[in-house]
């Protein structure tokens, strides 16, 4: 494949190009390829679209192949690279004398041998590939399949033929993107448990990865040089710098798609609501700082409750204001079980003390306002402490907390759920503002409760009033 695109098409592969046709090209000792799909990822503007017009030259001039398709969501991208491979393949002679018809008419193109080899392109859909029997699959951008009916109804296509191959590439996807996210995840299982490569594997998957690790600045060189391998080749630094100052500067929608894109990063979100670099980010600057209450008084402390809307999850966390100024947020308890969280709230409040405890009455919680707010019972609320419906503009806590995250005026001591929902929380528009939400499967409940929590512990009066005892 190296010497072909070298010597024949003289259009030499780049280095990394090189690496990736050697070892997605490895064979078993039967001769069959080592990876019946190969899945590579790969930042915008590297060459992987050229690559897969290289390859299907070589599968039909070279390896003779019976049938490649070539598929894009997009009819047009795929009649783009389509075009490239007959150009290049008239303008080269000796590929030129072997090609025996071309048609070009839509929804009917393809170029044939000499060797009665094909080279056919269809669009990624619920028919594109059917009835027909595939050597060589090619889905270009992947990340653009939202569903499974492009993959099912392409990949059986191949199930006739012991030596085939699907090369599915693209750069990385977003929440919609679930047949790249079920793959990836697959082979990343494969990895994990030790599987990966095993020829007798049903899946033969190879993963094919350059990106940059989870977590990255979109400024961060050597991140971007993870997912760019034609860095300081064909792509010039100062060009995604001045890109990449751009997107953090802006934040939202324009740097998750810089993440996505440029950084071929794994993003939750589309609109990200928290920056979660800064929340990962060790003080002082960010906001990682492990710790405890302890040096909080306990009548100086704030508890926000909230659940999530299919009422599967909610979350109590505390807050209090540390001497530096900066808010300190601990995560009290989470439960999965309604009933459960029903019977032990009181408890926990009981015991942590506070001088407040809220929740949203215009959310989730409100169905748990009785367990919070019912004071008929003699025990309840405990002495010292206010119950308080937060009704202020929910708007204005939650563009608060995040103002906050992005200061580092908040402390946290790494909770995993606390990470897990501040990383998948998203932008609800409402206005000219925004609320938390999150799209798809998971909640944002702990977001809510800490950004509640951080509210109410930042307007916790300076002094009790007179006749306060405290709570025992």
């Amino acid at each position: 494949m190296i010497d072909f695109a070298r010597d024949v098409i003289s259009m030499p592969l780049d280095p990394w190009q090189e690496w990736l046709v050697v070892h997605a090209g490895e064979l078993l000792p039967d001769g069959r390829p080592r990876f019946r799909t190969v899945l590579v990822l790969v930042a915008r503007q590297n060459g992987k679209t050229h690559l897969l017009v290289v390859l299907s030259l070589f599968w039909l001039f070279i390896e003779q192949l019976r049938l490649v398709l070539g598929t894009s969501t997009n009819l047009d991208y795929a009649r783009e690279s389509w075009e490239k491979a007959v150009d290049i393949a008239e303008a080269c002679p000796e590929l030129a004398e072997e090609i025996a018809q071309v048609r070009k008419a839509n929804g009917e193109q393809f170029m044939r041998t000499i060797y009665r080899t094909r080279y056919k392109i269809a669009a990624s859909n619920r028919k594109g590939g059917r009835s027909l029997t595939i050597n060589r699959l090619i889905a270009d951008e992947l990340r653009e399949h939202h569903d499974w009916s492009a993959y099912n109804a392409a990949m059986p296509a191949m199930n006739a033929v012991p030596d085939a191959q699907a090369w599915l590439i693209s750069n990385q996807g977003d929440h919609r993107a679930v047949v790249l996210d079920s793959l990836r995840k697959a082979a990343l299982a494969a990895v994990e448990d030790g599987t990966a490569g095993d020829p007798n594997s049903e899946e033969r998957l190879g993963l094919f990865e350059w990106s940059a690790p989870d977590g990255s600045r979109a400024t961060d060189v050597t991140a971007l040089a993870q997912a760019n391998p034609n860095l300081g080749r064909r792509i010039d630094l100062a060009g995604l710098l001045g890109d990449a100052r751009r997107a953090e500067a802006a934040g939202g929608e324009e740097l998750t798609g810089f993440l996505t894109e440029i950084l071929c990063m794994k993003v939750p979100m589309l609109d990200p609501a928290i920056d979660a670099a800064q929340w990962g980010a060790d003080a002082p600057g960010g906001c990682l700082d492990p710790g405890d209450l302890s040096a909080i008084a306990r009548g100086r402390i704030a508890l926000c409750f909230d659940a999530a809307p299919d009422g599967r999850h909610g979350t109590l966390v505390a807050a209090g204001v540390l001497g530096d100024g900066r808010v300190r947020v601990e995560v009290v308890s989470a439960w999965d079980d309604a009933k459960k969280m029903r019977r032990e709230m009181r408890d926990w409040i009981r015991r942590v003390g506070p001088g407040v405890i809220g929740w949203f009455p215009s959310g989730p919680a409100a169905a748990y306002a009785a367990e919070l707010a019912d004071t008929e019972q003699a025990d309840w609320p405990p002495a010292g402490v206010t119950v308080e419906a937060i009704r202020s503009d929910v708007t204005a806590v939650c563009m608060g907390f995040a103002d906050l995250v992005q200061a580092g005026e908040i402390a946290h001591s790494d909770d995993p759920l606390l990470n897990a929902q501040i990383a998948s929380t998203e932008k609800l528009r409402q206005g000219d503002g925004w609320r938390f939400t999150r799209r798809g499967a998971g909640h944002c409940d702990a977001t809510y409760a800490t950004a509640g929590a951080v509210h109410l512990a930042r307007t916790l009066p300076d002094e009790k009033p007179a006749g306060w005892f405290g709570v025992v």
